[in-house]
């Protein structure tokens, strides 16, 4: 009990940290962070709940990737303000590759508990470069507007206007992926790593295992965006 108790001092210090310094600096929609906290603990209560009944039930596995899937690229749609199914079909490329990977080639066991666990992770990182993606290139085209007219007044495409800015976009949204990517180890101490420790497994297992993570993460974000990009290239046309 007493953990419990502890935990949940931690939640309210924590949340009205970073409560109170969004609403200090004036940033819009202060009480962002704290929706976000209480969403958190409710979703990964009932997480909690119901992998007990289906991390070794295959069928309950590819639902609950789909369910996962559905969220994400709603909370992409809305953050990012693109068509729907464009942003579905790049966000479904990359997981769906990289997946096929690793467990073709056996660096993951091909098991209920591992598929999810790769799954959610791929699938929630490829939502962040996805909305990163969209809203940079968006901005870009917005504040370089002038320069894609002049492309478009000289017969290129609309996709050829905006080809470079595209190309910016996607840099700038795999930029954190990379750099936590060349740190792990250093600066960050992955997730992944930690939680196949306190699981039992060795270390070098652990980070053999984060190793593989991480590489998914970098491929299914590069397939992911540059998909989207591409598929977005026609913003110039909407873009007025």
């Amino acid at each position: 009990m007493g953990l419990w108790i502890g935990t949940a001092v931690a939640l309210m210090l924590l949340a009205a940290i970073a409560t109170l310094g969004l609403s200090g600096f004036r940033i819009a929609q202060p009480r962002a962070a704290l929706f976000a906290l209480l969403r958190a603990v409710l979703q990964l209560g009932a997480l909690s709940l119901v992998l007990t009944g289906i991390l070794k039930d295959p069928v309950w596995v590819g639902i609950g990737l789909g369910v996962m899937f559905a969220a994400a690229v709603g909370t992409a749609a809305r953050r990012s303000r693109s068509p729907l199914l464009p942003l579905a079909a790049s966000m479904l490329i990359g997981p769906l590759v990289v997946m096929t990977i690793v467990f073709l080639t056996g660096a993951i066991e091909f098991s209920p508990r591992y598929v999810l666990a790769i799954g959610g992770i791929v699938i929630g990182n490829t939502m962040t470069i996805a909305i990163l993606t969209q809203r940079v290139f968006r901005t870009s085209v917005l504040d370089h507007w002038d320069e894609v007219e002049g492309w478009l007044a000289l017969g290129a495409t609309p996709r050829q206007s905006t080809l470079d800015l595209g190309r910016r976009a996607i840099h700038t949204a795999l930029l954190p992926s990379i750099d936590q990517t060349r740190t792990t180890g250093i600066v960050v101490l992955p997730g992944a790593f930690v939680g196949a420790i306190f699981a039992g497994a060795s270390p070098l297992e652990a980070g053999r295992f984060q190793v593989v993570v991480l590489a998914c993460i970098l491929a299914a974000g590069v397939l992911t965006s540059v998909t989207l990009a591409r598929l977005s290239g026609s913003v110039a046309e909407r873009a007025t």
